[in-house]
């Protein structure tokens, strides 16, 4: 794919439900801090391009998984990962896309809690087993398109509705509910100042600077440099030019999120002010059902109340039909981990229906561990999505983001060394996300009475510190174990990516034969659709369990390989490579100075 195909694919697969309703919520709440999520994307994107997409398309990997199996040998690391992965997917991808549903369809409709998961779900079924993956991928970019431009137009009828930039300064600090109050010397519910700057306070337990600065970075880098949807579709690209040349558009496209949903959520405070902005459990449960706060309503508010008849339609349709794709792509994910990453291992040669029906049951069982985390989501912290998926990201990602920095950067890290950083990172995380969950935050004005630990360690300011700590047992416990063979780390990290690559090497062989085992499952899968439409002599009772289960007799399975040189490798001549390469120079530096530039001006 060329370069502007997968940067538009990158910024539009970051671009969801969770995110415009969790980001424009919290732009609601506090105003322009949110945004520091969003800008810090252009350095990690940047990162990802010069570091980390080198050594992938060297090591000649498909999935982020396989890279570790394939860097660290072994799989005590690499069942770990898949754990890890597995309940991190449910708790912040499945179970955040699942809630921002639910607020869009009970703003819209009006429907309960568990009546709009019941319809979110069926939607989800009837959408993937009557179009199935050619639905997913058909879809997916025209909804993407109808999304962002619907949401500019939004943005812009929402700008000019409360009478331009210069006037939603002072609608926004006008945004006084009428249940705010006074406790002590804190005003509850009242706009301040700091709302207008990113960078707050090294006391605020939301949007600490050195968290803004340097946490945030960490979650972000974990996002945009090892997560498997990020990196395939880099891995897409003609080469590493055109990888560069992607990320360099993508991180462009991040600074339009202050626009089309950090802006909005401000002016929807402006205009709703006792709805968004509500403060007691009693108001805010007649606005939204959520006795924490109603912010998350922001965006759909907005929406439903500005948007024409016509566009507010095809507007809530392609939302719908992008959370029912996302949905769909995170079960069919999730699942897949579950079945070929940890079933295979406990089931040594396991039957291509087998691996379906695992698929399929797991998918149910994922599926109810979403709908009950729905209320701790909730009734976390102040009731807000985006700040809960930062807090859950800030317990779960510094530990696997330190494992690839070890991985990718220093030859020395072995797989020892990685497994004891992984689990104890993930061990302190879930401690302080028990403790979260147990010492409630404090609400406005209320007297903090958290232990001390907590509270003068902000989640952000946590996750430096979980990785500070990861890092530090994957160094020691490495040093004291046997070294890896270098020929395991030739293409498979920063230093030795160019290293001449051995023909066949153990590791290689081992982690080609489960590839091969799993095959068969990914093929069914992908040619599912051409084989429902044969004649088959099957009985009425085994056709409806095929074509639900979405298992039939494939004749041949899908080949996977493909040459790593042939990824790297165009027909160009060497003053058009010349030329490449340095317009992406000069570009990259522009984009590291547009990046360093929004920090100052909205910092």
């Amino acid at each position: 794919m060329s370069w502007w195909l997968v940067g538009l694919s990158l910024f539009v697969s970051n671009v969801g439900n969770a995110t415009f309703i969790g980001i424009a919520g919290a732009a609601s709440s506090r105003g322009y801090p949110v945004v520091a999520y969003e800008f810090s994307a252009v350095f990690c994107l940047l990162l990802l391009a010069n570091v980390f997409m080198p050594v992938y398309i060297t090591s000649g990997v498909y999935t982020m998984p396989e890279y570790i199996k394939l860097r660290f040998g072994g799989n005590r690391l690499y069942i770990f990962l898949a754990i890890t992965l597995l309940f991190t997917g449910i708790t912040t991808n499945l179970a955040g896309e699942m809630y921002a549903g639910v607020i869009l369809i009970q703003q819209s409709l009006g429907w309960p809690l568990y009546v709009s998961v019941s319809a979110i779900l069926l939607m989800t079924a009837i959408y993937t087993i009557s179009g199935g993956l050619t639905a997913v991928v058909y879809t997916d970019a025209l909804q993407s398109i109808l999304i962002i431009v619907g949401s500019v137009i939004l943005a812009i009828i929402a700008i000019v509705n409360i009478g331009g930039f210069s006037n939603m300064y002072t609608e926004y600090m006008r945004a006084i509910p009428n249940d705010s109050y006074v406790l002590g010397n804190t005003s509850c519910g009242v706009p301040r100042e700091a709302d207008w700057h990113i960078f707050q306070p090294a006391s605020d337990p939301q949007y600490p600077w050195p968290g803004v600065g340097f946490g945030i970075i960490i979650l972000s880098s974990y996002f945009w440099c090892t997560n498997q949807i990020i990196v395939q579709r880099s891995l897409a690209s003609k080469n590493l030019d055109h990888a560069k040349g992607a990320s360099v558009l993508a991180g462009y496209l991040k600074i339009l999120p202050m626009l089309i949903m950090v802006v909005p959520g401000m002016i929807s405070r402006a205009l709703f002010t006792d709805d968004v902005a509500c403060q007691t459990a009693e108001s805010c449960v007649a606005v939204c059902g959520n006795p924490k706060g109603c912010a998350d309503a922001a965006y759909p508010k907005l929406l439903l109340a500005l948007m024409p008849t016509g566009l507010k339609g095809l507007m809530l349709a392609a939302m719908l039909a992008a959370l029912m794709s996302t949905l769909t792509s995170i079960f069919n994910s999730l699942s897949s981990i579950f079945t070929m990453d940890l079933w295979i291992k406990i089931r040594t040669a396991p039957s291509q229906f087998e691996l379906l029906i695992v698929g399929r049951v797991t998918t149910g069982v994922i599926a109810a561990i979403s709908i009950l985390w729905i209320p701790i989501i909730q009734a976390y912290g102040a009731g807000e999505l985006f700040l809960y998926l930062q807090s859950m990201a800030s317990y779960l990602y510094p530990p696997v983001f330190a494992i690839f920095t070890a991985g990718v950067l220093w030859t020395r890290a072995t797989e020892k060394g990685a497994l004891a950083g992984l689990v104890t990172g993930v061990l302190l995380g879930a401690v302080r996300f028990m403790c979260d969950f147990y010492f409630k935050s404090p609400g406005c004005g209320e007297t903090d009475t958290r232990p001390v630990i907590i509270r003068i360690l902000p989640f952000l300011h946590f996750a430096l510190v979980l990785y500070a700590v990861s890092l530090v047992v994957i160094v020691v416990v490495s040093l004291l174990t046997k070294p890896l063979p270098a020929e395991q780390l030739v293409g498979m990290t920063y230093w030795t990516r160019h290293h001449p690559r051995p023909k066949k090497n153990e590791a290689i062989n081992e982690a080609l034969h489960d590839k091969d085992r799993a095959t068969s499952s990914l093929a069914a899968n992908l040619i599912c659709e051409e084989n429902r439409i044969k004649d088959s002599p099957q009985t009425s009772a085994s056709v409806a369990l095929k074509y639900v289960c979405c298992f039939w007799d494939t004749p041949h399975a899908i080949n996977e390989d493909r040459d790593v040189e042939e990824f790297q490798s165009e027909e160009v001549s060497t003053r058009g490579l010349m030329i490449r390469r340095w317009l992406i120079s000069i570009n990259m530096a522009v984009c590291l100075g547009v990046g360093a530039l929004v920090y100052i001006v909205f910092g």
